[in-house]
Parts: structure tokens; sequence; C-alpha cells
């Protein structure tokens, strides 16, 4: 797996932080095989809390489909450990989903599988909306979308006339997601 790491906020990526790192990263390759890529990236933020100080993020490639996680803690080494549990966590669900959707449930699994159903029945789309989509500049957009009290805004962008989605972000700051064609 090839990995790209990015140090944000005057943080200092050692070599032996760097170790640390492809050899925590690297082992989730070992889940997911078909992981091309991966990209690390480690901010330093002036948080109150000193329990987010660091923030690490990582995305990685399978064959298109990306998986990301973000963690934080007051240590590197403690943020990297906590998102590597969850990519773990995530690869696995992903896995259970391709073999479930793919090869079917084997034998062993049946039984479990059986009473998961039991419990907790599966998710699917329950309302579905239609709306008019019109161009307008970001500012305008994001007029709309805190007018409408929503947490999203899907628009076309008046410059590019490209589909675009606007979302709040946790910071209370907004996010621009441009989709591309690939």
């Amino acid at each position: 797996m090839k990995l790209q790491i990015i140090a944000r906020n005057n943080v200092e990526v050692s070599e032996t932080l760097e170790a640390y790192v492809e050899k925590k990263i690297g082992k989730l390759g070992r889940y997911l095989p078909t992981i091309g890529e991966g990209k690390v990236e480690i901010s330093h933020e002036g948080a109150k809390l000193p329990e987010q100080r660091f923030t690490v993020q990582v995305t990685l490639d399978s064959k298109g489909v990306l998986i990301r996680a973000q963690e934080e803690s007051k240590d590197i080494r403690t943020a990297i450990d906590k998102v590597v549990d969850v990519l773990s966590n995530r690869i696995e669900r992903y896995k259970g989903k391709l073999y479930d959707k793919g090869r079917g449930i084997s034998f062993a699994r049946q039984g479990a599988a059986i009473e998961a159903e039991e419990i907790e029945a599966p998710k699917r789309v329950v309302k579905s909306k239609r709306f008019l989509v019109k161009p307008m500049p970001v500012d305008e957009a994001i007029s709309q979308m805190e007018l409408l009290g929503h947490d999203f805004f899907l628009f076309i962008d008046a410059d590019t006339e490209r589909l675009n989605l606007l979302y709040r972000r946790e910071d209370g700051n907004y996010g621009l997601i441009e989709p591309e064609q690939g």
C-alpha cells in the first residue's frame, strides 16, 4: 500500500512517527488487500480541550471505494491508534457487505445472520423528495440553507453550471462538494 503522509498546522513528522504510521495503517492491508493507496493527514488544532489537540484523518482507496475515518486525541500516537480501530471496523463492515451481497452467506455464519435479521430490519429508503434545483452563487446557497434550517443544500453553481452539495461542518463552517466525473 502506498501511503501519503501530510502534516498540517506546525506538526513535525519524524522518521519514527512516519514508521509508526506506516506500520499501523499498513496492517489494514491484511484485512483488505485491494487497498492501493492511502492518505494520512495529521494536524494540530488549538483546541481548548487537550483531548482534541491532534487530529488524524485517513482516507483509503480500495479500487475506487473510499474508506475514511478521523479521530482526535491529546497524543498523535493515540489518535493514530484510534483511527486504525475505526478503519478496521469499517473495513470489516464493508467486507461483510461484499461477502453477503456477492457470494451469499456461509453455512457457519447463516445462523448468526438469521438471528441478526430478526433483531435488526434492513435499512431502506422510506421517503423520496423532488425539488427544483436552480443556479445560484455559493453565498446565496448558504443563505437558502440557513433559511431552510437544513445541514446540507443541493444546488447548481451559477459560475460552473455544475451540481454542488453544500453542508454544515461540526465546527460551524461550511463544506462544499463539487462532483467530478472520472
